[in-house]
């Protein structure tokens, strides 16, 4: 019996053997072609000569959130065109701070890098910021006629009614010795004025933060996700354990509900011909009903998940990004009361008794719009994207790059490019005079990137911001508070650590 058992027992040891070291061997493969790669990522980086690095922090230990982009074009100025970032002692970036380069990178269709855009993904899934490859190409044709000036043209009606309720509460806390701190205010209005536009829904958030629970969800989402990016808390298996980690499920939980609850509802209403004429008459389509009815070549529209992924992708770009922009345009007014009144004629003579703001009043606001845009270059919503490679890539001093490397594009660095920019600290909107626009490098200006991947809401964007501002400077003078400038930091969007305080006066 005993031998019976030892000669079934030794085919199985055998087998366990050879399992084991099967599986010793592949893991050693593995580990020789990881170090192969890196090797080979490693030595592609000599080719970009960089700040010195420690060898297991990189340069993390030098590299501070409330000075890390000033440090950057710094080391920009230091070492022209890119230089290597290492994050850790084996994770290089190529950052990248000249135009040239940029166009290099931003003609092709390479994917995002994973960080920080990952941590977005349990919020807005795979909507067109994330996708990659043949889905995003179907994604992006199908929604562009969401952001055609038919479509774009009614919310500037619903961009003003949110931007008086803003301003209707600045009227009440304004004194004479208090600055007004803007940021939150201009992001709730901006979350308001998306509600409007992409779903026709009246949230009165400005006025009762906490009357939504979607709104609530939302505006948590942002602040958690600029947290988890400040703190450098990047690991899951740690973040996953914090009270933060399970406050951001809950609010993903609330805001997916939901979106799901509207699709549907939408969805009904929308099947129903009597009805779609009904909200035809009574209203403009707005961004969920334009996704909605939108088909693929083959007549197949967007599956539920898809559809919530590209509102909710809609509602954290079109809101964060936006306040974003909107907040330091104020600030760079309040810098430079000439450019300010300079502009408030321009909107007077353009409004003339007017409070209201039409579609038409947007184009003829030509020195505006060069203030927006200098604005937009030294503070850049979005002050760096990055990409992987998917395929090695030459730049055009001849230096080059394999497939897997990481680049980022620091467009804060490229926008304050003396190579490119002359004096580019000092605020001058006849950069971007006609003549001086058209003499300038395709990629030197990159607020809403460029490429294929360019940003697709950048019109809309824009016409907030315009209308924004036109009707702030109506009704106020804008002057800094010299105890309280802000302190950039760079997350998902630019923001000041501090907040953005204004003293704001009122014009009679």
């Amino acid at each position: 019996m005993a031998s019976l058992l030892d000669n079934t027992a030794r085919p199985f040891a055998i087998v366990l053997q050879l399992s084991v070291l099967l599986g010793v061997a592949f893991v050693l493969l593995k580990a020789l072609q990881l170090y192969w790669e890196r090797k080979k990522l490693i030595k592609a980086m000599e080719a970009f000569p960089g700040p010195p690095k420690h060898w297991l922090y990189g340069h993390n230990h030098l590299l501070y959130s409330e000075k890390l982009l000033h440090q950057l074009v710094s080391w920009g100025e230091e070492y022209p065109y890119a230089f290597p970032r290492w994050f850790g002692p084996v994770l290089p970036s190529l950052v990248i701070h000249h135009p040239e380069y940029a166009k290099s990178i931003l003609g092709r269709t390479d994917p995002k890098s994973s960080i920080p855009y990952k941590f977005l993904l349990p919020w807005i899934g795979k909507g067109l910021l994330i996708l990659e490859g043949g889905k995003w190409f179907q994604h992006r044709k199908m929604l562009t006629p969401a952001f055609h000036y038919d479509v774009l043209r009614p919310y500037v009606t619903l961009m003003s009614d949110s931007v008086k309720v803003m301003l209707d509460k600045w009227d009440k806390k304004i004194t004479e010795r208090k600055s007004v701190e803007l940021s939150q205010d201009i992001s709730l209005m901006t979350l308001d004025s998306i509600m409007k536009c992409a779903f026709s829904y009246n949230s009165n958030c400005q006025t009762q933060s906490n009357s939504n629970y979607y709104i609530r969800a939302v505006y948590d989402l942002s602040c958690l996700l600029s947290n988890r990016i400040q703190t450098f808390s990047f690991k899951d298996v740690f973040y996953g354990l914090t009270r933060k980690s399970r406050e951001f499920r809950e609010a993903c939980q609330l805001a997916h509900d939901h979106t799901d609850k509207v699709i549907q509802e939408r969805k009904v209403l929308l099947s129903n011909e009597k009805e779609l004429e009904k909200i035809q008459k009574k209203r403009h389509l707005d961004f969920l009903d334009i996704l909605l009815c939108s088909k693929d070549a083959n007549g197949v529209g967007l599956s539920d998940e898809d559809l919530r992924a590209e509102v909710d992708t809609f509602m954290f770009e079109g809101h964060d990004t936006t306040a974003s922009g909107i907040s330091w345009l104020f600030y760079c007014m309040s810098l430079h009361p000439e450019h300010q009144q300079r502009c408030r004629e321009e909107i007077q003579g353009i409004l003339g008794d007017r409070d209201t703001i039409e579609w038409d009043d947007l184009g003829k606001m030509t020195y505006t719009t060069m203030c927006i845009k200098e604005s937009l270059r030294l503070f850049p919503p979005v002050p760096a994207v990055s990409r992987q490679l998917t395929k090695p890539v030459t730049f055009p001093d001849g230096r080059s790059l394999p497939a897997g490397c990481v680049v980022g594009l620091n467009i804060f660095g490229i926008h304050r490019n003396r190579e490119v920019w002359e004096d580019p600290e000092i605020y001058d909107p006849q950069r971007f005079s006609p003549e001086n626009s058209a003499q300038r490098h395709s990629h030197a200006f990159l607020p809403f990137s460029a490429g294929s991947r360019n940003c697709i809401g950048q019109q809309f964007a824009m016409n907030e911001m315009k209308v924004a501002l036109a009707l702030t400077l109506r009704r106020f003078e804008l002057y800094p508070d010299p105890s309280k400038f802000p302190i950039m930091i760079p997350q998902l969007v630019l923001k000041s650590s501090n907040g953005i305080h204004v003293h704001l006066k009122r014009i009679f």
